[in-house]
């Protein structure tokens, strides 16, 4: 059974109680708990299952091997030897400083110990929690799963002192597991991010970071042979419905939403509530970017003017994204660890990470976000003005076209300087990937310049941008370097067009074109 809600809202219990669909994942998670004592964290993006594994392996702690008939563990050797467990959700506390986080955290604690028939004394949150451990572990040893332990920081990014605070907090939270290790069994702590140890998790120095481990590379995420095997039936039902044969539907399915990969000569993995979603609602659409905008992220690449065409293809060591630190955010290891670059390719002799867009949703959904982001108008308006400027193509109306061009650069705040050439780049980088989109044909933007090429289903048009200069300019300069070359054999009529944009005005002042350059 599906049924279309975020992976998020349910649990273990909710699924299998329920009747739906879980994709067996416990053979991986009993390689996590079958040894004697484990300490591990985990950085996955957003909807990537991580809570719903928190879920799952509390119950596997609390020895309820009946729910799990039908799975993989429950014919292990596992012994479901019952453990008391400590499972914190830091994404509910909510907490908007440092000092409403440690009341948060002791009433949660507070919580716990009740459940338990354990009277816990009020004082500093980490007396307290050294109490509840130490309590508990009377008779066995403790289970902490701790899910979206981040959460606190991110939400307060933007003010970097309250954050710092908030990150000494939890130094002080998780240096209390490190010093009661000997009443713990097992620790499973997961989130986005994934800063340094020598910020919040200083004190734990006994910590197994699992987020790019291979033995695990799989066990978030959904596997197309995974797909094939326990989807099948609900891939069948969906070629009919969409009038296509099995074999193309996947084939969309892998632009979409496939083509994430968290660690080098992976196999690629689906986004798991994406996916679930295509198959409840029977249609394509951007499920993973409606459930929350990266409104920070977006900040951030503003705030340091990152050439947005710099993260098709980036290659990197593995330094430059594993890790960050609250002072000092890097552009880098936030998208990857939040989902939107992932590994494409690794050259083991260099030790470098190749990063893109994992797939079309992510890619297509996140330009947009920029786009509103860069000129700040709605993105339906965005949305209504590219497509007239698809429109404008197909009918080889290029007044129009420049027409509309300049609604984008007319609802820029003043207070942007747009002679920084970073900035009204980035703008027709985000124009032209997104008009590609939209009509499925080659859009491609070179590092360095502003030339773009659009491919409609009856023209080719190349595009040369110059900022404060001249048209002729920008034309000869498409003649001089004979860009268009590679598209003669097209069979296409060839348009080459130069324009300039006056920054003082804010608008494309003059355009040239050269039609039919090259007919095959």
């Amino acid at each position: 059974m599906l049924k279309p809600v975020q992976a998020s809202s349910y649990t273990l219990r909710d699924i299998i109680k329920g009747g739906f669909l879980y994709v067996d994942k416990t053979h991986d998670l009993h390689e996590l708990v079958r040894v004697g004592k484990g300490v591990y964290f985990l950085s996955r993006p957003r909807r990537f299952g991580k809570s719903l594994t928190v879920s799952t392996l509390d119950e596997i702690f609390r020895g309820n091997k009946e729910l799990f008939q039908g799975l993989w563990i429950y014919e292990s050797d596992y012994s479901w030897e019952k453990h008391p467990v400590i499972r914190l959700d830091f994404s509910r506390l909510q907490a908007r400083s440092a000092e409403d986080l440690q009341y948060r955290i002791a009433r949660h604690l507070h919580r716990i110990a009740r459940e338990y028939g354990i009277t816990l004394q009020d004082g500093p949150f980490d007396v307290m929690w050294d109490e509840l451990i130490v309590q508990l572990a009377a008779e066995k040893q403790v289970v902490v799963l701790i899910d979206e332990y981040d959460k606190p920081i991110l939400d307060n990014i933007d003010n970097l002192p309250e954050a710092i605070k908030i990150r000494d907090t939890l130094k002080q939270f998780y240096t209390v597991v490190k010093a009661l290790d000997q009443y713990l069994r097992f620790v499973f702590i997961t989130g986005i991010s994934k800063f340094s140890k020598v910020g919040v998790f200083s004190g734990l120095n006994n910590l197994t970071d699992i987020t790019m481990s291979p033995r695990f590379a799989t066990l978030w995420g959904i596997t197309e042979e995974e797909i094939k095997r326990d989807l099948g039936g609900h891939m069948t039902a969906f070629a009919q419905h969409a009038g296509m044969t099995e074999e193309a539907l996947l084939a969309k399915m892998r632009l979409w939403y496939n083509g994430f990969c968290f660690v080098e000569g992976c196999p690629n993995v689906y986004n798991p509530s994406s996916t679930l979603q295509l198959f409840a609602l029977q249609r394509f659409s951007n499920y993973w970017f409606e459930t929350g905008t990266p409104s920070f992220l977006i900040k951030l690449l503003k705030q340091q003017k990152y050439p947005l065409s710099d993260l098709h293809n980036l290659a990197v060591r593995e330094l430059a994204f594993s890790t960050y630190e609250v002072e000092n955010l890097s552009i880098i290891p936030l998208l990857f660890q939040t989902g939107y670059l992932t590994i494409k390719a690794y050259d083991p002799e260099r030790q470098l990470y190749t990063l893109g867009y994992p797939n079309r949703e992510i890619e297509d959904a996140f330009l947009t976000w920029l786009l509103s982001a860069y000129n700040e108008r709605e993105r339906s308006l965005n949305e209504n003005h590219l497509w007239k400027m698809i429109d404008a193509l197909e009918a080889k109306n290029l007044t129009l076209f420049f027409t509309l061009l300049d609604v984008f650069f007319a609802n820029i705040p003043y207070t942007i300087q747009l002679a920084e050439e970073k900035y009204y780049q980035s703008i027709f980088f985000l124009i032209f990937k997104l008009i590609g989109f939209r009509i499925e044909a080659e859009v491609c933007t070179n590092q360095g310049r502003i030339d773009a090429v659009v491919e409609t289903a009856k023209a080719i048009y190349l595009f040369e941008f110059k900022l404060d200069k001249s048209a002729t300019e920008a034309l000869n300069q498409i003649k001089d370097t004979e860009y268009y070359q590679k598209y003669r054999f097209k069979g296409k009529p060839l348009t080459l067009i130069g324009a300039n944009f006056d920054s003082s005005k804010r608008k494309v002042n003059e355009w040239k074109e050269q039609p039919d350059v090259v007919k095959a």
